[in-house]
């Protein structure tokens, strides 16, 4: 059996060997084949022989946290970036905080409110370079904030670059995919019939028929059905095979801005898809918040019972893209939808006011609903 050292000297060898093969039509299938390897070996690397987790006796302890609220927030980072202060500035949870590295030794979870939303948000420890491969516990860190709706990358504002960079390396290699959506490919594994591949868009990034077999043919699937309804790279591919990749909305959190000069915090306005902060001064932690809403796509329906006014107090929050009146009523409960026989809906999604609806129905942020249920329902 390889070892990881093994393991690690064989992604090396192919590393070489592809930065050595010039890039173009004529070298696709050759790269591809290559590319198929490394994602096995690191998918082997990290999770053992067959893909089993492979981690010591205290793999997990301390970041063993339950779910709570309606959204959940992780804050990674390297050590001594500010992510304990944040946390208590955020949700007013203490988290040991000292300007010397790896305080934080556990996951420390928190709650804040925001706009009727309960939002958990996860100090997790800072992580260092090699945290894929297990380096500084980091991938209990890192499997952690696969738990998330939302990660938080905290950098300090004096040096982000070179941080971000190496952060976004090892969330790659631990299967997160950063501000991006899983490709609109359908892959569906057979047991007969071979490899049938359709394209229906026009493919310009790589993939093509012969690619996508040669990649089929390195994790030794013959029968599938693939269906390409958008054009993707052979990595987005090698992804979808894969099957156990996470894709998140990442913000970056530029903190300390209160150390840096204008001249600096010009060239931070440069980035993109970040907020400046400073959590030890409270300083633009409103914007802050309004970004994880934005982000994790959160909006308000309001409950009425019959014959009584709105909840405002305590709005039911959704998640999903155009949300309907069937998830509205699983949030409240599972068995709900049993029962439904249609809505009343006031608000932005209505035509008019009340508007009767059935359970497909799409609905807006602070929409107003009132559920009635079947002849004898419960």
């Amino acid at each position: 059996m390889s070892t990881p050292a093994d393991i690690q000297a064989k992604i090396d060898e192919i590393e070489t060997e592809m930065a050595r093969t010039q890039k173009n039509k004529a070298t696709n299938y050759h790269l591809g084949t290559l590319k198929a390897k490394i994602a096995k070996l690191k998918s082997e690397l990290l999770n053992g022989p067959g893909g089993k987790s492979s981690g010591s006796k205290d793999a997990g302890r301390g970041f063993d946290v339950s779910k709570s609220g309606d959204t959940r927030v992780g804050l990674v980072g390297f050590p001594s970036v500010g992510k304990s202060t944040l946390l208590t500035t955020l949700t007013g949870t203490a988290s040991e905080a000292a300007a010397y590295e790896f305080t934080t030794l556990t996951c420390i979870p928190g709650t804040m409110n925001y706009r009727g939303a309960r939002i958990q948000v996860l100090d997790l420890p800072g992580i260092i370079e090699g945290a894929a491969d297990g380096k500084g516990r980091g991938r209990q860190v890192i499997s952690t904030a696969r738990t998330c709706n939302m990660i938080l990358i905290v950098l300090d504002s004096a040096k982000p670059v070179t941080h971000k960079k190496l952060i976004e390396s090892e969330l790659f290699n631990f299967g997160i995919r950063i501000n991006q959506k899983p490709p609109n490919v359908k892959y569906t594994v057979g047991q007969a019939g071979g490899v049938s591949y359709q394209e229906v868009c026009l493919q310009t990034k790589g993939m093509n028929p012969e690619v996508a077999k040669m990649v089929l043919k390195e994790y030794r699937v013959t029968c599938c059905e693939v269906i390409l309804r958008e054009d993707i790279t052979v990595d987005q591919f090698i992804d979808i095979i894969e099957g156990n990749r996470t894709y998140m909305p990442i913000l970056y959190v530029m903190n300390k801005i209160d150390q840096l000069t204008i001249e600096e915090l010009d060239i931070l306005d440069s980035l993109d898809n970040y907020v400046p902060i400073s959590s030890q001064h409270k300083w633009n932690i409103e914007e802050l918040m309004e970004e994880v809403w934005n982000r994790c796509e959160m909006l308000r329906v309001y409950t009425k019972p019959k014959g009584a006014s709105p909840d405002y107090e305590e709005p039911v929050i959704l998640h999903a893209h155009q949300p309907t009146i069937e998830q509205f009523c699983n949030r409240l409960h599972r068995n709900l939808i049993d029962s439904f026989a249609y809505a009343w809906v006031w608000g932005k999604s209505a035509k008019h006011q009340p508007q009767r609806c059935g359970k497909e129905h799409v609905l807006e942020d602070e929409d107003i609903v009132q559920i009635v249920k079947k002849a004898g329902g419960a």
